[in-house]
Order: structure tokens, then C-alpha cells, then sequence
């Protein structure tokens, strides 16, 4: 092999860290730096430490399969709850219940969020709460969440970023009226959480409880008559 290929492999290996990511890669390489001149042992645990953090806030491409009759997953991680339940009231998308596919993301899936559908972004609402365990069913009523309403041309899908037990923080990008793409970026929540997507009459689940997803490329629903896209979207 030669050393241009070298190079090149490499490049492509390496997954890049997301700009949110980069001032905690940096003050725990700060602190591994400190607490080595301390102790020299103790900048190794710290270097362990900040290479955790480079890996969990990793930003990898991924390839979107592109169809208006296809529902995406929004995040990485576990399928945990696939069940009828009325959606949060401040999404306004009244009281009857929809089907509610739930992801529970781990300290160590990543963590940035995509829209699981294309269409315009028609309501961000964020809404304070509870820190529970976001395993438990009740933390999608309890727990500080954001939620963001998407108008498809299959209707309006809902994506609910919610806090856990360790997540203090829910970032979301997308804004008002802005038009997003299936797979695109639009949050990330930090450490350990979940993410709850809310389908339109019509949608059919595709996947279970215990399978696991992967942002941008599983497909968790889709509608009758749905057929194999033939085009998809690198992002």
C-alpha cells in the first residue's frame, strides 16, 4: 500500500467530532494535562477520558434513503417502546393517540439527532421537566423535553428529544418554517437519552422493541404502498 492510500484510509476512518463536542474534548484534555502534572498517572485516566469524549459526540455521515413514503429514524440506539399514545398537548396535534416509536440512546450511541422525514419545520417547543430514567414510559410526560413538528407530505410526524437521567442538555438547530431534509441534522442531547417519534394515520411501524436503530438510515415506518427508494442522500 502506499502512503497516499495510507493517508487516505485513515482520513476516511476517522470519524469527525461534532462542533458541539469540541469544548469538552478540549477542557478534558485541559484537566488531563492539570491532573497530570499532579500525579502522572492520573493524565492517563484523563486521556482516556477525553478520547470518550471525541467518540461520544462523533458525527458520522450516513446514507438516507429518499421517499416521501418512508419514516427514518431520528436517532441512534435502541428501539425500547413501540405503543398507541397521545402525543405531548404543546406539539398541538390533539387527543387521539398515534402510534409512538421510542429510541433510547446510551452513553455510548451517538448523539446527534436527524429528521426522520422531509417537509417544514411548523412547531419547536421546548418544555421543562423532570430528569427520570428515559427508559421509563413516563418520562415521555415527565421528563424536560423539546419537541419538533415536521409537516411531510404524509402529514404531520413529531420528533420529541427527551432528557435522562444524565442528559442536562437538549440542543436543537432546526427553526420555524425552515425546510429539512429526511437525515438532516437538527439536535443532539448530551449524555444518555431518548427520542420519541409520533406517525400520522397511515404509517406502519416497521420496526420492534430490543432492534437497533441507526440515525438517518433505519427505517422505522412506512406507508401502504411504499416502495423501494431509488435514490439516497449522503449526510
Amino acid at each position: 500500500m502506499q502512503f497516499g492510500d495510507l493517508l487516505e484510509t485513515l482520513r476516511k476512518s476517522l470519524v469527525p467530532v461534532h462542533r458541539e463536542g469540541w469544548p469538552f474534548v478540549a477542557g478534558s484534555f485541559a484537566g488531563a494535562v492539570i491532573l497530570g502534572w499532579l500525579w502522572a498517572p492520573l493524565f492517563w485516566l484523563g486521556l482516556l477520558f477525553t478520547a470518550w469524549c471525541a467518540y461520544f459526540f462523533r458525527d458520522p455521515q450516513r446514507v438516507t434513503p429518499v421517499s416521501a413514503e418512508l419514516v427514518i429514524a431520528p436517532a441512534d440506539g435502541r428501539v425500547s417502546a413501540v405503543r398507541a399514545a397521545v402525543p405531548p398537548s404543546e406539539l398541538g396535534l390533539g387527543e387521539a393517540p398515534r402510534q409512538r416509536v421510542s429510541i433510547f440512546m446510551n452513553v455510548f450511541n451517538c448523539h446527534v439527532n436527524r429528521a426522520p422525514v422531509a417537509g417544514r419545520a411548523m412547531r419547536i417547543v421546548h418544555k421543562p421537566g423532570q430528569f427520570l430514567n428515559a427508559e421509563l414510559d413516563k418520562a415521555s410526560d415527565d421528563n424536560e423535553r423539546n419537541g419538533l413538528v415536521i409537516s411531510s407530505e404524509r402529514g404531520e410526524v413529531a420528533v420529541v428529544q427527551i432528557a435522562g437521567l444524565v442528559a442536562r442538555r437538549i440542543v436543537c438547530w432546526a427553526r420555524p418554517d425552515v425546510q429539512l431534509a429526511a437525515g438532516e441534522r437538527f439536535g443532539l442531547i448530551r449524555f444518555g437519552s431518548r427520542v420519541d417519534v409520533y406517525l400520522p394515520d397511515g404509517a406502519k411501524v416497521a420496526v420492534v422493541p430490543g432492534q437497533t436503530a441507526i440515525a438517518g438510515e433505519t427505517v422505522i415506518a412506512r406507508y401502504d404502498g411504499a416502495a423501494t427508494p431509488q435514490t439516497t442522500r449522503t449526510q
